[in-house]
């Protein structure tokens, strides 16, 4: 196994017990299979848990850059419920930067883990207004918008916007936070799950894990 389980909501790891996971925090809980490191045996291994799931990168990945964390909460038997992917590399304007998307099901708290924020879904601001951004999933515009993260003692360093896309949350976060200014440039990101071969070439690197 390529993949470690933790709680998908907090740090704590989960104790397995029957076919039933448990956080010392959040109680019973489906685990969160994450990369202990980075490789492409470990991205086939994570490809098969989430295979319902869509992964989100973009394809193809600009020079320089390299998956550095992936990961999917679910358990043998049972359907995925969240899955993740970062991706990091060089831009002109902020040095490297780091990009996570995470699709997962309502009431999962991924998503909300890794931008930093306090509820478990997106809040009111998704749909109360017109979106900030419209990302290019496939053949598909879907529009996402700007998620509060004042609340944090440091806001600069990330920025995070959420929507919603097959049926499914969709979340995207990006460091630091200016890095949102790359979302214009940017071209579609595509859902490499069923690439096949072609993920033999896929660059994987290490990165300090941010959450």
């Amino acid at each position: 196994m390529r993949l470690d389980a933790g709680c998908p909501r907090c740090a704590a790891s989960v104790t397995p017990s029957d076919d039933r996971w448990t956080c010392p925090t959040h109680g019973d809980t489906m685990p969160l299979w994450r990369a202990v490191e980075p490789t492409y045996d470990g991205f086939a291994e994570y490809l098969v848990l989430s295979r319902q799931l869509p992964t989100w990168l973009p394809w193809p990945l600009p020079p320089g850059w390299q998956v550095t964390d992936y990961g999917c909460v679910g358990r043998e038997g049972a359907e995925p419920r969240a899955a993740f992917v970062s991706c990091a590399g060089p831009s002109d304007l902020d040095g490297v930067v780091e990009v996570t998307t995470v699709t997962e099901e309502p009431g999962v708290g991924l998503g909300a883990r890794i931008a930093g924020v306090t509820h478990t879904d997106p809040g009111r601001e998704v749909g109360a207004s017109a979106p900030q951004v419209r990302l290019r999933l496939d053949a598909t515009s879907v529009p996402v918008w700007a998620v509060d993260t004042s609340d944090r003692e440091v806001v600069l360093d990330r920025s995070v916007f959420a929507g919603e896309a097959h049926g499914r949350w969709l979340w995207l976060v990006m460091r630091p936070a200016s890095a949102a200014l790359l979302l214009h440039d940017t071209g579609a990101m595509h859902d490499v799950s069923d690439l096949g071969p072609e993920l033999v070439t896929l660059p994987f690197g290490t990165a300090p894990r941010a959450w």
